[in-house]
C-alpha cells in the first residue's frame, strides 16, 4: 500500500524568522483561543486516534497496567475488550473525564438501546431524560451533563452530539462550507459514505475532492480559531507548515485523500461521524456494538478517570505499569514546557515496568523533540510503527512512535 503519510523525499524545513506585526497578532489571537476554548469547553467529543492499531501494538492481557490520555474514552473503553487489569484515564480537561464517566455509567446500566441513541445517532428524543437511573454517575459528570444535555436533543440546529464541543462545531462549520446550497455535493458525500469498495471510493472522491477544497474551506483550514476548536496549538501548526510544502490546506488534503482512496471507508467511523453526524450499527466504535455490552459491562470498574497531567497522576500514584497511551500532547510541551516534557519523561521510566510500551503520535515526523538521553533509555520499534501507520484510518498525524523502555 501506498504510504501517502511520509514524504517521499526529505522535506527542506523553511528558515525562522522573526515574525512580523500582523503574524505576532495572529500568534496571539490562536493562543488566547487555544487557552479559552481548553479551559471551558469540551475538544474531543470521540477519539480521534485508531484504537486497532493501538491494541494491536500494545498487546494488552490482564496483567497489563495502563496509563493513557482520556480524550473522549472511546478507546479506553474499545481497550477493557482485551481484558487489562486495570486503566487509568488521565486529562487536564475535566469534561474529557465527565464524556468518558458518562460512557461508563450507560454501559453499567445495560440499556444498549439508549446508548447507542446517545453515541451512536447522537440524538435522543427526551435528551433531559438521558441520565435517569445513573446513579452511579460521578456528582462532576452530572453536573456537566446537567448543563449540556440539550446537545443530545435532535430538535436542535446541529441535531447531532458530534457537531458539539470545540471538534464537533468545527466539523458542522466546515460540512456547512462544504455542502451548503449544492444538492450535488449532497448527494455526492452520502454515495462516498455507503461505497462498497475501494474502486467506487476513488471513483466518487475524484469527483467530491475539488468540490470539497473551495475558498471558503481553504480559508477556514487556515484559521486558527477552527484549528484551536480541533484542538491543534500553534505549535503543531508551525510544525505542519514548515514540513509540508502544501502547508495546512496541503497537509489536510494528502491525509484525507490517503484515508478516502486507500483504506475502506465501510469501516472507518471516525470520518464518517463528522460526515454525516452519526454512525451505523455497522460503522461504530466497538464500545457502541451491541456484542460487546456485557463484556464492558463486567469491566468498567476498572477503568478509573482523573483530573491532572501524566506527571501529577504517576506522583500521586507511583506504580510499575505496563502501557503508557500519550497521543500528540508531548508536541505542545516540547514547544512551551520542555522542562516538563523531561519531568513526564523521568517519571514514566521511574513508574514504567520492565519492557513496558510507550505509545505516541506526533506532527513531528521523529522523536527528536524528546531530550536525548530519554530516548536512549528506549528502544523505537521503528518496524511496527513504518508497517501501521499508513493503516490508520483516522491518518492526520505526521506520525507514530512505539517505544519499549529499557
Amino acid at each position: 500500500m501506498p504510504d501517502a503519510l511520509t514524504p517521499s523525499r526529505p522535506v527542506a524545513v523553511a528558515p525562522h524568522r522573526p515574525p512580523r506585526p500582523f503574524e505576532r497578532l495572529r500568534h496571539r489571537l490562536h493562543d488566547e483561543v487555544f487557552r479559552r476554548v481548553h479551559g471551558s469547553t469540551l475538544i474531543y467529543n470521540t477519539c480521534w486516534e485508531d484504537p486497532r492499531i493501538d491494541r494491536e501494538v500494545l498487546a494488552l492481557d490482564h496483567d497489563s497496567r495502563v496509563v493513557m490520555i482520556t480524550s473522549a474514552g472511546c478507546n479506553a473503553l474499545d481497550y477493557l475488550l482485551d481484558d487489562p487489569h486495570e486503566i487509568h484515564a488521565i486529562d487536564m480537561n475535566s469534561r474529557q473525564n465527565a464524556l468518558c464517566e458518562l460512557k461508563k455509567a450507560m454501559i453499567r446500566r445495560g440499556d444498549h438501546e439508549t446508548l447507542f441513541a446517545a453515541f451512536g445517532r447522537g440524538a435522543v428524543a427526551d435528551a433531559g431524560s438521558l441520565f435517569d437511573g445513573l446513579d452511579d454517575l460521578p456528582a462532576f459528570a452530572r453536573a456537566y451533563w446537567a448543563r449540556n444535555h440539550r446537545w443530545f436533543d435532535p430538535t436542535g440546529p446541529r441535531r447531532s452530539f458530534y457537531y458539539h464541543g470545540g471538534s464537533g462545531l468545527a466539523a458542522w462549520l466546515l460540512c456547512k462550507a462544504i455542502l451548503r446550497s449544492c444538492p450535488r455535493k449532497t448527494d455526492l458525500a452520502a454515495r462516498f459514505v455507503e461505497a462498497s469498495s475501494l474502486e467506487e471510493q476513488r471513483s466518487l472522491f475524484a469527483e467530491l475532492e475539488p468540490e470539497i477544497w473551495r475558498a471558503t474551506v481553504r480559508w477556514l483550514v487556515n484559521q486558527p480559531s477552527v484549528m484551536a476548536l480541533l484542538g491543534v496549538p500553534r505549535s503543531q501548526i508551525r510544525l505542519i507548515l514548515d514540513t509540508h510544502p502544501g502547508g495546512m490546506v496541503g497537509f489536510v488534503q494528502d491525509r484525507m485523500r490517503h484515508v478516502m482512496t486507500e483504506l475502506p471507508f465501510h469501516e472507518n467511523y471516525f470520518w464518517r461521524v463528522y460526515m454525516s453526524g452519526r454512525y451505523s450499527r455497522d460503522c461504530c466504535p466497538n464500545y457502541l456494538r451491541e456484542e460487546h455490552l456485557e463484556t464492558l459491562r463486567r469491566r468498567a470498574d476498572r477503568l478509573h478517570t482523573h483530573t491532572c497531567t501524566v506527571s501529577g497522576f504517576l506522583q500521586e500514584n507511583p506504580g510499575a505499569y505496563t502501557h503508557f497511551v500519550l497521543l500528540d500532547h508531548q508536541d505542545w510541551l516540547a514547544a512551551h514546557l520542555p522542562e516538563a516534557l523531561r519531568e513526564e519523561w523521568e517519571l514514566i521510566l521511574a513508574n514504567a515496568a520492565a519492557g513496558a510500551t510507550v505509545l505516541l503520535r506526533s506532527a513531528n515526523p521523529d522523536v527528536d523533540f524528546i531530550p536525548e538521553d530519554i530516548r536512549a533509555r528506549v528502544e523505537w520499534d521503528t518496524e511496527a510503527a513504518e508497517r501501521l501507520h499508513p493503516t490508520d484510518r483516522v491518518g492526520t498525524y505526521a506520525s507514530m512512535h512505539v517505544g519499549r523502555v529499557r
